[in-house]
């Protein structure tokens, strides 16, 4: 009973599940409903960014692709002389680059760009889309802008000159837009690309490379309309010495220097007078004082007779030689030297058109068995071989070379032919070596030495793994002009201690008939006058390596022979001498060691009577020790 009782006195207590004791707090139940919903949260707004950064990613793409489409109609209208297209045609550029450089500039962007792994990716396509607008802005806008007032054509000359300041006013903008495009430039070059997608890198590269292009171009355009005017005589007039080269008696910057005049320009207008030959400026005694190092090379003949001073490639030392000969004989101190030899004159005339021969001395010289008129196809052969067996006289000779180049800058300065195609061919002339430049303008010189123009074996204009092959007659007369020659650069293997080994080898051939001796002019063989039997072909073979590397060995024929070896501005020269009889060929080779440049070699060459094949080989791989 007592039980029942105690059982009634107790009321039966209502089930908790789970006790009170195991159950979380209020306040865990409240993080994780708070952590569920910012999961959710953010899922949602990484959908989100990952949908705005596709938009903004599909943006930049949009845009970039259109300005890219409208750098052709761009060039086009510049080329054509339409104004208004090219205003038009940047206007809508710099719309689309500045669209894409917004998109990049989101916030959400730049904020993706500083993540791991993929931010390397955002922050590329940015710089791009910044240099491309940049580059729009900044670059192509000022230069379109000045383009309407600057006729570049009137570098050229004419009869009645030209009006060459507006070219010297555009010269600050087109150096400010060299400069943002250079700086564009730089950015993109900077990217480490090692860690970007496929879809990054790729316009990455191409961007590099159109950039690059563009920088050269401007470079150039700007240092043109720096010093071109002044050089043209638009302050007052300029007189150099004109210096036509004769290929058939090789030198190393070409050919003697047998013909001389001088070239005055004024206001764009080009005339020739004084001329002149080196046989008429005689010898130099004492010798015009040279750079020792190269005397050493050359001799004291660099400085002793006008139709030595190129025996060097470098063309400042042969201009400022040739400039202190001529003050001495003619008592004229002149502005600066221009080279060019017959087969550049050729490539003008292939500008103008053919010219004919009206001086009645001239005509008299010819005997009616030289043409009367000269063309790019005939002017080569008529200069460098016809006019010695026509013209005995060497003076009248050189008078000869000096007339035709007098009519022919004639016919230039008369504004003959298109500009267009005259800059061509003279531009041909230049990247061949056969036009060259010096200022006695200290800061002329200084923008023209950036530039195969110079001619310079050193300095800014040189690449750091540039290679020469150069000659110089030893026969003492116009044999060159039947010899043919070939250059090669044979990279070897990599040496163990980590420098490699280049060779230079050239191959030359007398292409002269069998009866050389007797069918050709004696004035053309020699005559056996310096030791050389008529017919054969003597020449001095130069050989200049980069700097800091060494010549080692020189081989003829696959077997070694003794060599000369010197120094030119820290570049290794390596020098011997060949002789060709008619219709014989010989090999040297000259082996450069301690090659240190890591960039792809090149070689300079004299420029003959015909263009020299030049090959560069591929580089192996392997090291000298592993190839045995």
């Amino acid at each position: 009973m007592t039980d029942n009782k105690q059982s009634k006195a107790i009321p039966d207590e209502p089930e908790l599940s789970p006790p009170a004791r195991d159950r979380p707090p209020r306040s865990g139940r409240r993080r994780v409903l708070t952590v569920s919903i910012c999961t959710a949260a953010l899922l949602l707004f990484g959908g989100a960014a990952v949908l705005w950064l596709g938009a903004k990613a599909s943006t930049i793409k949009t845009e970039l692709e259109a300005a890219t489409q409208l750098v052709p109609k761009l060039k086009e209208s510049l080329l054509q002389n339409r104004p208004d297209e090219a205003s038009s045609a940047v206007d809508q550029l710099r719309s689309h680059t500045a669209a894409a450089r917004e998109a990049a500039s989101d916030p959400l962007w730049s904020l993706a760009s500083a993540t791991p792994w993929l931010g390397a990716n955002f922050s590329a396509t940015a710089e791009i889309a910044r240099s491309a607008d940049d580059v729009a802005t900044l670059g192509v806008s000022p230069l379109v802008k000045v383009y309407d007032s600057v006729d570049w054509n009137k570098l050229m000359p004419s009869v009645s000159g030209t009006d060459l300041e507006p070219i010297r006013n555009a010269a600050p903008a087109v150096a400010s837009a060299a400069h943002a495009v250079r700086v564009s430039a730089d950015r993109l070059n900077g990217i480490d690309e090692s860690s970007l997608l496929p879809q990054i890198s790729g316009p990455l590269t191409q961007a590099r490379q159109q950039l690059n292009s563009v920088v050269d171009e401007l470079n150039t355009a700007s240092d043109a309309a720096s010093v071109a005017p002044a050089m043209l005589g638009s302050d007052k007039p300029r007189h150099y010495l004109l210096l036509v080269q004769n290929n058939a008696e090789a030198r190393a910057t070409g050919g003697i220097p047998g013909a001389l005049a001088v070239l005055t320009a004024d206001k764009g207008k080009i005339s020739l007078s004084t001329e002149s030959s080196a046989n008429e400026l005689g010898v130099f005694d004492p010798p015009v004082s040279v750079d020792p190092e190269q005397q050493r090379i050359y001799t004291d003949r660099l400085g002793t007779f006008m139709q030595d001073v190129n025996f060097t490639p470098d063309f400042p030392t042969s201009a400022t030689t040739a400039l202190k000969m001529w003050e001495q004989k003619k008592g004229e101190q002149l502005d600066g030297a221009i080279s060019i030899d017959p087969v550049a004159l050729g490539y003008i005339l292939d500008a103008t058109g053919p010219v004919s021969l009206q001086d009645p001395q001239m005509l008299v010289l010819a005997q009616g068995k030289l043409p009367a008129q000269l063309s790019g196809n005939n002017v080569v052969k008529t200069l460098l071989s016809d006019v010695y067996a026509q013209i005995k006289d060497p003076k009248a000779q050189d008078a000869y070379f000096a007339m035709v180049a007098k009519e022919i800058f004639g016919a230039l300065s008369s504004g003959k032919g298109e500009a267009k195609s005259l800059l061509a061919g003279v531009g041909k002339g230049v990247d061949e070596h056969r036009v060259l430049l010096w200022s006695a303008d200290t800061a002329e010189q200084s923008v023209l030495a950036k530039y195969t123009l110079s001619g310079s074996i050193s300095g800014p204009s040189v690449p750091a793994a540039q290679f020469g092959a150069y000659f110089n007659d030893g026969t003492g007369a116009k044999m060159d002009y039947y010899v043919k020659r070939s250059v090669q650069l044979i990279q070897q293997c990599t040496a163990v201690d980590g420098y490699g080994t280049i060779k230079v080898r050239i191959t030359s051939t007398n292409t002269a008939p069998a009866d050389a001796a007797t069918s050709l002019p004696a004035y053309v063989t020699g005559a056996g006058a310096f030791g050389v039997p008529p017919g054969t072909a003597q020449s001095n073979v130069i050989a200049y390596g980069p700097a800091q590397a060494n010549v080692e060995t020189a081989t003829q024929d696959g077997k070694n022979v003794a060599f000369g070896a010197q120094r030119h501005d820290d570049r290794p020269v390596g020098t011997l001498s060949v002789r060709l009889a008619p219709g014989q060929s010989s090999t040297v080779e000259f082996t450069f060691g301690k090659i240190v440049q890591h960039s792809q070699p090149e070689v300079v060459v004299t420029p003959t009577v015909e263009s020299v094949d030049k090959v560069v080989l591929p580089t192996k791989s392997e090291t000298c020790g592993a190839a045995g």
